[in-house]
């Protein structure tokens, strides 16, 4: 009976840690993925664009009043380049949706083409398997190159390792591919250079009108680290307004979007999940905590006569509080192990079936350990100071 209550009370311990460390971990997981997700947009950039971003949408959002709004032209980006003195970077993008390429037998479907501008490898996050970013002289030559995604790449040259210098069919031209990007996976605003082919601007002038209403214009301003961001952001206002002759009683055409506008959305759902997680976490834990109070009484209890012995031999209080603490201790860091071992092993086959990048944190495994302790404490003070202040003769006893 004895070892069957000892059991079912490592058992609420073990489910307590398992419950908070997974929680925890996947919370960790979540908030690493969005910041991830964020962080591709780059730092200390203002995204000028016709739609406003919106983080979970809503009933709210006036998307008529966006959809009425001209896209960034190249009168807009000529107008920034002229009069904007506070100014690391300024690139000019054209997005085509879902294309096909051709590379002899071999095609790809559904991909998005970029015409970009010079420098636009310093305003985006591109990560490189092969080759390199375009030269400036390739760019504003509209030289005939391209930038593959890692799936693009695979699909066109499904048995060639290093396909640079190859030619490719890009509607109805030819391309010579000059690097690949490596491989991304999609975050969670969908975007991913996986399937996606980077040409330069002027070379995509030859295949598209990049005027169009059904291209996705975006102007990118990256500012100087020291530049204050609000009035970098004030200034581009100004040249955008002016350069769009907006009337002062005019309200913006156009809007100015830059990544903490995201973070900002997601802090409270940063603090939501971290919520949800400590009260999950805590209320299991606290079950086991009351099954280890509850055998400790019964431990008690049961050794009442060896504590009367031990006391009528000269044994001090502290010494019974520390046994019986000591031991409600060591059981809730048997069931803490328990538990971060099963967690261990969750974790590890969540991340190779579903190929997420989920691993326990030494905060979390520290947390559980420190959270053992305390619930053995806690759970153990009152059994063993009863304990510590028994009378030896009433104990004997008993």
């Amino acid at each position: 009976m004895n070892r069957l209550r000892t059991l079912l009370s490592l058992l609420g311990i073990t489910i307590g840690i398992f419950t908070i460390v997974t929680i925890f971990s996947g919370v960790d997981y979540l908030k690493n993925y969005l910041k991830d997700s964020v962080n591709k947009l780059g730092s200390n950039i203002i995204y000028v664009e016709k739609w406003q971003w919106g983080v979970g949408g809503g009933d709210d959002y006036p998307w008529w009043k966006y959809y009425q709004r001209p896209q960034p032209s190249l009168n807009d980006f000529k107008a920034l380049q002229d009069g904007l003195k506070n100014k690391e970077v300024l690139t000019y993008s054209v997005d085509l949706q879902g294309k096909t390429l051709k590379q002899e037998s071999n095609r790809v479907e559904d991909v998005n083409i970029s015409g970009v501008s010079h420098d636009a490898d310093k305003t985006q996050t591109l990560n490189f398997a092969l080759g390199r970013f375009f030269t400036e002289e390739e760019c504003n030559s509209g030289k005939n190159v391209c930038i593959l995604g890692a799936d693009v790449a695979n699909g066109l040259f499904p048995n060639q390792s290093i396909p640079l210098g190859r030619e490719i069919t890009l509607m109805g031209r030819k391309a010579t591919v000059v690097g690949v990007f490596a491989k991304a996976g999609s975050d969670i605003f969908g975007l991913s250079t996986d399937k996606q082919i980077f040409v330069p601007l002027n070379y995509a002038r030859l295949f598209t009108n990049i005027k169009s209403e059904n291209a996705g214009q975006v102007i990118r301003i990256k500012g100087p680290k020291e530049l204050n961001f609000d009035a970098m952001q004030a200034e581009v206002r100004t040249i955008l307004r002016g350069s769009r002759r907006l009337k002062p009683n005019q309200e913006d055409n156009f809007s100015l979007n830059n990544p903490s506008i995201i973070s900002t959305s997601f802090e409270s759902l940063y603090q939501t999940m971290d919520k949800t997680g400590w009260f999950i976490g805590i209320f299991s834990i606290l079950v086991g905590g009351f099954g280890i109070a509850n055998i400790m009484f019964v431990s008690v209890k049961e050794r009442t006569p060896i504590i009367g012995i031990q006391k009528s031999l000269g044994a001090k209080n502290y010494f019974i509080l520390l046994q019986f603490l000591v031991e409600s201790v060591m059981l809730c860091l048997l069931g803490g192990a328990m538990g971060i071992l099963i967690a261990y092993g969750i974790t590890k086959v969540i991340s190779s079936l579903f190929h997420f990048d989920l691993a326990m944190s030494m905060e979390n495994i520290s947390l559980a350990i420190f959270l053992s302790v305390l619930i053995g404490i806690v759970s153990g003070f009152w059994p063993a100071y009863r304990a510590s202040k028994m009378d030896p003769v009433e104990a004997i006893r008993s």
